[in-house]
């Protein structure tokens, strides 16, 4: 049998096989810290439960229109309305089976072989191979630590050329938790404005930010002509297993995007929409309790690796993931990557991180916070009994 050309430039999500790997581990009796996986550990709000079962009551259970049900567009509208202050209407919003595929629809709405994605480092484990599966190439943009891994206007400004077609930005980030100073997202914007790129702003952890308020590229002058901004209801609302995202792009581009739509998943679920129209309408109490609860964790695990010896840490200002750098246990410790420090950890200390290779990184591993106190101080205890006792022990492997 042969495969197509286009399958082959893209290979199994990196956080999918550590997912995978610790979740053998587990069925076997091992006793795992998880850090690996980038979903909350909070129940779905018992108000959006309770949507979902109604709808399942009154038979809710059919074909929806394929971009969406006209309820959760206009839900969709009013909440991004209220939380940054748009003005987006139905016709410019599209409903997907989370917001991975928002951001394939938009990618291959957009991209053309050849084409050019400018995509900042560290960056999320899919946009680039989405990016090569539409026949697009990336342009990587390393971004600095000592910045806090925040993008520049400057930075993309030197990236472009004739065959930029899309900057991809994700605010706040996975995996290093940087989230875009407003002065620089503007820039970015009236960038896009003048050059005739488009800007895809992943927004998926925005209501998970330290300081200040929540904040959208959507809401910034001429965005919406120039960007797509991507939702998802799965980490605001703690609502992973749903599958329901979403996409605010110029009418046009969701047209496209709703055509590409009706040829694969068809419509999202429809009691999984009806679910999400409460969630974006009803009390938001439980938004903010997980924030609050994430800043915990977010602080303990910082602290606790900066505590270990070797290891730099910058603060993250959003989403639920540190990002350590590792560098020198790869010097001192024997070990060739962070993928073959992440087995090591997994296999020795039995402390399931994401290597930084799924990122575009070489120094540093992942680990996500969106799990209990319990489990964030058992591993790492263990994480540091391990790193330090490689530190002592040069070319342990």
């Amino acid at each position: 049998m042969h495969l197509s050309e286009r399958i082959s430039r893209i290979s199994i999500s990196t956080t999918a096989a550590v997912l995978h790997e610790a979740e053998r581990m587990r069925a076997a009796g091992v006793d795992l810290a998880d850090f690996g996986a980038g979903e909350p550990d909070f129940k779905t709000p018992e108000n959006i439960r309770e949507a979902g079962i109604r709808a399942i009551r009154e038979g809710f259970t059919r074909y929806t229109p394929v971009g969406g049900i006209p309820e959760l567009k206009e839900a969709v509208c009013e909440w991004h309305r209220r939380e940054f202050g748009t003005a987006y209407s139905p016709s410019e919003v599209i409903i997907t089976a989370g917001g991975k595929q928002a951001i394939f629809n938009t990618i291959s709405a957009l991209i053309n072989p050849g084409d050019e994605v400018l995509l900042p480092v560290p960056y999320w484990v899919s946009f680039r191979d989405i990016a090569h599966y539409a026949g697009g190439r990336t342009v990587l943009l390393p971004t600095a630590e000592e910045s806090g891994y925040r993008l520049r206007a400057d930075e993309v400004e030197r990236a472009l050329t004739p065959r930029t077609r899309l900057l991809i930005v994700n605010s706040p980030n996975n995996p290093s938790g940087a989230v875009m100073e407003p002065g620089e997202s503007r820039r970015i914007v009236e960038l896009a404005a003048a050059r005739g790129i488009v800007v895809m702003a992943d927004e998926c952890y925005s209501h998970f930010v330290y300081d200040g308020r929540p904040a959208s590229l959507g809401a910034l002058a001429g965005a919406r002509e120039h960007a797509v901004v991507i939702g998802s209801m799965s980490k605001t609302f703690a609502m992973t297993g749903w599958r329901i995202g979403f996409a605010l792009a110029p009418a046009a581009l969701i047209e496209a995007m709703v055509r590409l739509q009706s040829h694969t998943t068809t419509n999202p679920n429809s009691i999984a929409q009806k679910a999400a129209v409460e969630a974006l309408l009803g009390p938001q109490d439980a938004v903010r309790e997980m924030c609050a609860e994430y800043r915990r964790r977010r602080d303990f695990i910082v602290q606790a690796l900066r505590g270990i010896s070797g290891i730099r840490c910058p603060l993250p200002a959003g989403s639920f993931y540190a990002f350590p750098n590792v560098s020198r246990y790869l010097s001192k410790g024997g070990y060739a990557t962070p993928f073959d420090l992440a087995a090591a950890l997994l296999r020795e200390a039995r402390v399931a991180t994401v290597p930084g290779e799924a990122f575009g990184t070489s120094e540093h591993i992942r680990l996500s916070y969106a799990t209990s106190m319990r489990q964030i101080e058992q591993g790492l205890a263990r994480m540091k009994e391990f790193l330090e006792a490689t530190w002592t022990t040069p070319g342990r492997s």
